[in-house]
């Protein structure tokens, strides 16, 4: 099942934005295979393999590629590949006699995603790093927060998942679709600090032309609107409100029964912490759950603050079928949506090496038998 179905992918196993690039790709329906170092040493947390569900629906491979036959395996399996993504530093896989030249030589269609931190060239492109770093130095960090609070890291979301996991996929499968018309592959260079520069492509837009002319937690889309904010309610719970267009602000002052006769103007900023003020008054009049009952599924731009655990039970969530269970683990499922080859999950992560006899056979490198590569005709 899925669009994918077909493609063929090799994952150099990493942290962080390459297993959710993989990830994407083997939900979609590709064929993606997991190569890990053999007798790796742990890295990253210590959890339970059912737990790291960022490796689910693809099987795993262990080969050792500091010995003539492992690196020979791999080097088989990529004249079979149409997609490679690795996530080291600039420079190691060149060093394992596995860089772009060397498998250019090998599958001169195979693209080729390379997923870093700062990128493969540039004054940092060697430094250590993490999602935190990245977006530090993007703008993004600093925008996030409030006067009060400086700045506030977003999770891990904005560097590795979107601006590296997700935008590394499309340069892939961008790649992919223009090999099948060209016959060459291409290098795809995914760095998290391009990728969540631009994310903000948005915002420069609105600095650019004076819209953004405030300080951290000032502006109209960073929680400085009243009209566009979080705000704690009576039950010590919280929520949202982003009623930016006038019908919609007017609808939320109707039902939420604020009194307009002297209410600042919307855009009034030189009013808006009189008009902060008054909504977060009235929002301490009610709990969250009549909050809800009173404006979900109205025009006032609302929604509730949940935790987790509440949003994979929210009856619009489960309408929709956005949680799947595998393994007793709770987790989004695939997204986006097609019609006609709807993506699924396939099976949760695999022990490191577990698949390497099935994933040898099934793309024809040797049999497990014999452990011996077959040379391509």
């Amino acid at each position: 099942m899925g669009p994918l179905q077909g493609l063929k992918v090799i994952e150099i196993a990493g942290l962080g934005p390459t297993p959710f690039c993989a990830m994407l790709l083997a939900d979609m329906g590709a064929d993606v295979i997991r190569i890990e170092r053999a007798n790796a040493p742990a890295d990253g947390v210590p959890i339970e393999t059912r737990f790291k569900v960022l490796g689910r629906g693809r099987r795993s491979a262990a080969l050792d590629l500091k010995t003539a036959e492992g690196l020979a395996t791999l080097k088989t399996l990529i004249t079979r590949a149409d997609i490679l993504l690795e996530g080291y530093r600039p420079g190691t896989m060149e060093r394992l006699g596995l860089g772009p030249d060397d498998c250019r030589a090998l599958n001169p269609a195979l693209v080729y995603g390379r997923m870093t931190g700062w990128g493969q060239t540039g004054p940092l492109a060697q430094a250590a790093g993490h999602d935190l770093n990245y977006i530090a130095i993007t703008g993004v960090l600093d925008a996030i927060g409030t006067p009060e609070s400086g700045p506030v890291p977003p999770l891990n979301l904005i560097g590795n998942f979107a601006g590296g996991g997700m935008m590394l996929a499309m340069g892939l499968l961008a790649a992919h679709i223009e090999a099948k018309n060209s016959g060459m592959g291409q290098v795809v260079d995914a760095a998290m600090v391009d990728g969540a520069s631009l994310l903000m492509t948005g915002a420069y837009g609105f600095k650019a032309a004076g819209l953004w002319d405030g300080g951290r937690g000032e502006n109209i889309l960073d929680g400085g609107a009243p009209w566009y904010a979080v705000y704690e309610t009576s039950d010590g719970r919280h929520a949202t409100i982003a009623c930016i267009e006038p019908r919609f602000y007017e609808e939320f002052l109707r039902l939420a029964g604020i009194d307009t006769t002297h209410l600042p103007g919307q855009h009034d900023r030189a009013r808006w912490p009189e008009l902060r003020g008054i909504i977060a008054a009235k929002f301490m009049t009610r709990s969250l759950a009549e909050w809800t009952e009173l404006l979900a599924a109205s025009d006032a731009c609302f929604a509730p603050v949940l935790r987790m655990d509440e949003a994979a039970s929210h009856a619009h969530m489960t309408a929709r079928g956005n949680f799947i269970t595998l393994d007793g683990v709770v987790q989004p499922a695939p997204a986006p949506r097609f019609s006609r080859t709807p993506s699924e999950v396939s099976g949760g992560p695999s022990e490191p090496g577990a698949d390497t006899d099935s994933i040898l056979k099934d793309w024809g490198v040797f049999n497990p038998m014999d452990r011996v590569p077959q040379a391509d005709q």
